[in-house]
């Protein structure tokens, strides 16, 4: 009787606003699976290189803090470090004493971790020998075996020559990454944290890895990802096929705040991920916005075009940075009016 008088139907709009709840509940379900399941793994980063090459030094200025103990001479380190910032923490730093260290049992032990490494960071001091001939033997072999390895060219500060350095190493050892650092001074150790991170975004790996990095860092880290999320929204948004965009979309940016709460170590639950996500596309806030994008996609979803997509992102994205980074409680509101200055700011930028 209820469908005789019309009570019991679903209107198109009913239908739609229940579409979208089950793709977001889905998508949150299945994001947050896979981030706490990345939050139990391990993470085990390898040092390696001789001796005084700058390992211990680099891996202090890409985590922000002292770690690691500075100026071993050869010789003196008789074991291989595994260092953890905590005893609890499931992020081991392998420092080895160098694979052609005066004792030679800290060679044999080396090659036991670059197998199952993660993140091989290989050394070479731009200031001694660049590439002797065992270097590069070892190298090789390791290479063979472990393909997820920068090349860190250390104290670049104490040459004059780096250009046919860097050349003479990328001639000799083609493949993989090349960073020239300096952890005296700072150059391009955002770099190489961002290329540790690469790697460790193939694993799933880098959310845990973020967690040791000094804080006052995190921001950088916390701007590559909001850049990376709208890059990635725009090319999904660009898709021209009605409703394509929904699904994966929405992953992104539930992937992004669930990044961005890891980092700054804050919680976030379904619902407010929800309001916080619709806000940003719909423009309005509160429990009614869900309803009111309801209202605005035709059929099952529509394409909202790659410029709205990506910029809806990016700002969803510095929102959640601003209100985490000044410990300001994040609401659709207040998401809100940062969203509005926002794309202000950027419809003024064109």
């Amino acid at each position: 009787m209820d469908d005789f008088f019309g009570e019991g139907l679903e209107t198109n709009e009913q239908k739609r606003k229940r579409k979208l709840e089950e793709v977001f509940d889905q998508s949150f379900e299945s994001e947050r699976r896979d981030f706490n399941q990345s939050l139990e793994q391990e993470v085990t980063v390898a040092l390696i290189g001789d001796v005084n090459a700058g390992k211990s030094s680099t891996l202090n200025a890409i985590l922000g803090r002292e770690v690691a103990t500075v100026g071993a001479k050869p010789g003196e380190t008789t074991r291989i470090d595994q260092i953890r910032q905590h005893p609890e923490d499931k992020v081991v730093f392998v420092d080895t004493p160098g694979l052609n260290d005066a004792n030679s049992l800290n060679s044999d032990t080396t090659w036991k971790f670059y197998q199952s490494a993660d993140v091989i960071l290989y050394f070479l001091n731009a200031a001694g020998t660049v590439l002797s001939e065992t270097e590069t033997k070892n190298f090789k072999k390791i290479y063979a075996h472990n393909k997820n390895i920068v090349i860190v060219v250390t104290k670049i500060d104490a040459t004059n020559d780096l250009a046919t350095i860097l050349s003479h190493i990328e001639l000799q050892l083609p493949g993989p990454k090349v960073v020239p650092v300096s952890a005296l001074d700072g150059t391009n150790i955002d770099r190489l944290r961002r290329e540790v991170l690469d790697i460790l975004k193939k694993f799933n790996k880098d959310n845990l890895f973020v967690r040791e990095i000094d804080p006052a860092l995190r921001g950088k880290i916390a701007n590559n990802w909001i850049v990376g999320a709208g890059t990635a929204a725009g090319a999904i948004g660009a898709v021209p096929f009605p409703g394509a965009d929904i699904i994966p979309l929405t992953s992104i940016q539930i992937g992004l705040m669930l990044k961005l709460s890891n980092l700054y170590e804050r919680n976030l639950s379904k619902e407010s991920a929800k309001e916080l996500l619709v806000v940003t596309i719909v423009g309005n806030s509160g429990k009614t916005a869900f309803r009111q994008l309801a209202k605005m996609v035709p059929g099952y979803g529509a394409v909202i075009g790659a410029g709205v997509a990506s910029t809806a992102t990016l700002a969803l994205g510095y929102g959640t940075k601003y209100a985490y980074e000044n410990k300001l409680e994040l609401t659709p509101e207040s998401l809100m009016g940062f969203i509005k200055k926002f794309r202000k700011k950027s419809d003024g930028a064109k």
